[in-house]
């Protein structure tokens, strides 16, 4: 069995003696600049910190390469080159050096396939290679990369190239496929440019109709997948028609190897990301890395050659769990330790899962128990946390900002900082982007005509506070995770302790969009112990001191978060003067609103609490013999698996009762239900198709078949029945290739009549107070602040709970209570659903037939809206 090397290994276990790590470390020291600047020793992965480029898109340092000639530049086309290069980055490093960024990881510089006329696509962001071994003219020369790793080394910066393993360019594909005759059904991909086929041996014997090149076998001679879930399939069927390595081959791993070693040896790469690694059998990363064939060495090999002992490879593992589920996460671990033999393989993934439950908490109100758990799961599942990625967005999802709020994104960028892994910024979050892979120049895509380079910007601002927060406490970097304090209900506080490198430290966020209150978390320490604030999000923060009984207590405004280290000191709080008591009994099952009793002293009025939320909570006054009584509503709770909370708390003098859990078992009720009709997904004047690709075929997942609409107390539940629901993508929401788009109108309120990005209007006698827009990858909830017809709004948590029923082909959403605030009843809202697809945006419309994107009208005016319902009013 091989042994992980074991320098990297002391990377998750602080050896004091590995790599500088130091028993107990402070600010990072200053990096000694290094004799050859061109190769340098790897660092102590838990001290970096990553800055994502898409090259493409990030900075223009020669426009004498942006255009080769072949059609396949135009920065007003997403769909191509805009001009970034590797001169360009190195430029911009004083700007990620000073967001705080120690690291810079940068999409293929690889030569790649520029434009695939079978997808009227470009191959801009580097993972359709042609060849692995040279620099495409587009990024720059080799000599402009290696003065990229010299100027990061320089700086004590490190570099990380992405590398495929599982594919190349799109040079044939199967419009039909017979496994007995792989010639029959291919098409060549003879107009790409600059050319068809692989230009590196054994990768130029690309084509299935050649007798010689299939007897190499360096390809497998397959289709796109159309099964996901399926094991070979995903081993050995092309990747969205992208041609399928066949590494089991080893002429094909050998020549990987010297591929990826040319980038270590010649500019002094420190690592790499591994794009599509699920794609890739795991015994592949055996070999890949750890070889010691004399002739092609493994990478982490070859590394070592080189004095890089700490040699950082992780891998993509695009696969994310429902919540308190693990298959996905234990999917990923696989790929860093064979489950089977206990064999280290890749040294770190990309923390998929933790991505998504980070999203789903902050950014769309779930929850803060789904996060809790995930990151226990995080820390107990995969064998070096420490080492895996961490992301809040990246160029294959939407960013942050589609969907969730800036003070949203706030958060999320402050647990990264602050949680075990190594945090990863995507280009462009510190200016505040939507655009998936807009261009950070003003002459590049989606630039908006301006330079992006702000460092006065407010988010960069926050960056570089949090960074810095990260570089100076150890704890941060290398300690351990205890969750103190969770919501099993709603968004609210999400409070844990990192503990390690002597030192302790209290992280607490308010991930509601309302006021919160936290009551006695437990810190373990004395009573009176002095807590020093660090950092801070929201108003009012300060210095803190813990109460009786080592218990922390809390106002927290909304999307508040305080970051606390102990001082060592403290002063002992006063004496009890005051009590509250509760005469219920916790664990009781309620089918609505109830009674709450109990008594008081040394307080005349108080408030009672429920999930702390502060914002709904209700006032009690105390009656002269010391009793009271008052009534908990119920009206948005719904779901009988979930433990709701609640105190009772005089703010002065700082009082609380005990602890009340309770259950709320309530039964949901028909309102309407509208039969659709079938086949009439074809747009609002019949003239829309599908795309061409075989995925969407007659499946018509755009058709809605019947819409009903149910109610419980104020909770609004949706149950959006298609012609059928298909999963062909895998897609973490449990259903594909169509986006649901539901506006919401309340009584008494006054909205807006646009619909946001689809060039239209809703059905006169209808205006909207929320708009709902959910598909495989997204879930986002706006209001009109901010909305026009190319903006959605401003957006709100929590969001759609999403459920899917397979069989009847049922996506359902449930929408809470809180958006129905004054109202007792869902009497008299309207509701209007539309269909189209999403991808990084609505997909477009064109007007001839193409493989992916709708058809039959114009994208820039024609409503983009399959099928739809009437307004539907709720009696």
């Amino acid at each position: 069995m091989r042994s992980f090397p074991s320098k990297l290994l002391a990377l998750v276990c602080g050896a004091a003696t590995v790599l500088g790590c130091k028993s107990k470390e402070e600010p990072l020291p200053s990096p000694v600049p290094p004799t050859d600047s061109l190769h340098v020793a790897s660092p102590d992965w838990r001290d970096q910190i990553l800055y994502f480029v898409m090259t493409d898109r990030f900075a223009n340092g020669d426009p004498s390469n942006d255009n080769q000639g072949a059609g396949e530049f135009d920065p007003a086309n997403g769909a191509k080159y805009s001009g970034g290069d590797l001169k360009g980055l190195l430029e911009k490093l004083d700007y990620i050096q000073g967001l705080g960024a120690t690291g810079v990881w940068i999409t293929p510089p690889v030569a790649n396939q520029w434009w695939d006329p079978l997808v009227n696509y470009g191959g801009y962001h580097g993972y359709w290679a042609r060849n692995f071994t040279q620099v495409d003219p587009h990024m720059g020369t080799l000599e402009d990369y290696q003065r990229l790793s010299r100027g990061l080394h320089e700086r004590g910066m490190y570099l990380v190239q992405d590398i495929v393993l599982n594919h190349m360019a799109n040079c044939f594909r199967y419009t039909s496929y017979n496994p007995a005759d792989v010639t029959a059904g291919v098409v060549l991909n003879r107009d790409a440019k600059p050319g068809c086929g692989p230009t590196q041996a054994p990768f130029d014997q690309w084509d299935p109709t050649n007798p010689a090149h299939r007897a190499a076998g360096a390809f497998h001679w397959t289709p796109t997948i159309d099964n996901y879930s399926e094991r070979n399939q995903e081993l050995n069927y092309q990747l969205a028609d992208l041609d399928d390595l066949n590494t089991e081959n080893p002429a094909v791993l050998a020549a990987l190897k010297d591929s990826y070693n040319f980038w270590i040896r010649e500019v002094g790469v420190d690592g790499f990301r591994v794009d599509t690694a699920f794609y890739v059998p795991q015994a592949t990363f055996k070999d890949f890395l750890y070889s010691s064939d004399t002739q092609h060495p493994g990478v982490l090999v070859q590394a070592r050659s080189l004095g890089k002992e700490g040699f950082l490879a992780f891998g993509e593992g695009f696969s994310s769990d429902n919540a308190f589920e693990d298959t996905a996460t234990r999917k990923v671990a696989s790929y860093m330790k064979d489950p089977a033999t206990g064999e280290d393989l890749l040294p770190s993934m990309l923390n998929f899962p933790l991505y998504r439950t980070a999203g789903d908490v902050f950014a769309r109100g779930r929850p803060t128990s789904e996060l809790a758990h995930r990151l226990a799961l995080s820390q107990t599942l995969f064998a070096r946390p420490h080492l895996m990625p961490l992301f809040l967005d990246n160029h294959d999802v939407d960013r942050f900002l589609t969907g969730g709020s800036e003070a949203a994104l706030r958060q999320g960028l402050l647990f990264m900082m602050t949680v075990p892994g190594i945090p990863v910024v995507y280009y462009g979050t510190e200016q505040g982007f939507t655009a998936q892979r807009g261009a950070m120049f003003r002459e590049g895509v989606d630039s908006g005509g301006r330079d992006h380079f702000d460092t006065s910007a407010p988010l960069y601002a926050l960056l570089r506070e949090v960074t810095s927060l990260r570089k100076q406490h150890a704890v941060f970097r290398r300690g351990v995770p205890t969750v103190l304090r969770q919501n099993a209900a709603r968004g609210g506080v999400f409070a844990y302790k990192m503990e390690g490198e002597g030192q302790v430290a209290f992280v607490i966020f308010n991930t509601s969009d309302e006021e919160t209150l936290l009551d006695n978390l437990p810190t373990g320490l004395t009573d009176g112990s002095e807590l020093k604030l660090l950092t801070s999000l929201g108003g009012g923060a300060g210095d803190a001191h813990v109460g009786r009984g080592g218990g922390l207590s809390l106002k927290l405004p909304a999307r508040a978060a305080r970051v606390y280290m102990p001082t060592g000191r403290g002063t002992p709080p006063p004496a009890e003067t005051a009590r509250i008591t509760l005469t219920n009994t916790s664990g009781a099952t309620v089918g609505g609103d109830f009674e709450l009793s109990g008594t008081a002293t040394g307080v005349a009025t108080f408030k009672v609490v429920v999930d702390g939320a502060l914002g709904t909570a209700s006032t009690v006054t105390v009656n002269g013999d010391g009793t009271w009584r008052t009534v908990v509503s119920t009206a948005g709770m719904v779901d009988p698996n979930i433990q709701h909370a609640l105190v009772a708390w005089a703010e002065e003098p700082q009082v609380f009762s005990g602890t009340l859990t309770f259950r709320v078992n309530r039964t949901f009720v028909t309102l309407l239900t509208h039969e659709d009709p079938a086949n009439d997904d074809v747009g609002p004047e019949g003239r829309y198709h599908y795309p061409t690709d075989a995925t969407w075929g007659e499946n018509h997942q755009g058709d809605l078949r019947r819409v009903t609409v149910q109610g419980a107390g104020t909770v609004l539940k949706l149950a959006l029945q298609t012609n059928r629901v298909t999963t062909v993508w895998s897609p973490q929401n449990g259903f594909d290739h169509v986006a649901f788009t539901v506006y919401i109108d309340v009584p008494g309120r006054t909205g807006l009549t646009v619909m946001p990005r689809q060039n239209a209007s809703l059905p006169t006698g209808m205006d909207w107070d929320y708009h709902v827009r959910v598909h495989g990858w997204s879930n986002g909830l706006f209001n009109p602040i901010g909305a026009s017809a190319t903006e959605d709004g401003a957006p709100v948590s929590p969001t759609a709970a999403i459920t899917v029923d397979q069989p009847t082909h049922t996506v359902s959403l449930t929408l809470p209570g809180e958006l129905f605030g004054g109202l007792t009843h869902l009497s008299g809202v309207k509701v209007y659903v539309t269909t189209w697809d999403y991808d990084g945006g609505y997909r477009p419309l064109v007007p001839a037939a193409e493989q992916w994107k709708f058809w039959g009208g114009d994208g820039a005016t024609d409503p983009l809206v399959l099928d739809d319902t009437p307004v539907l009013t709720v009696p």
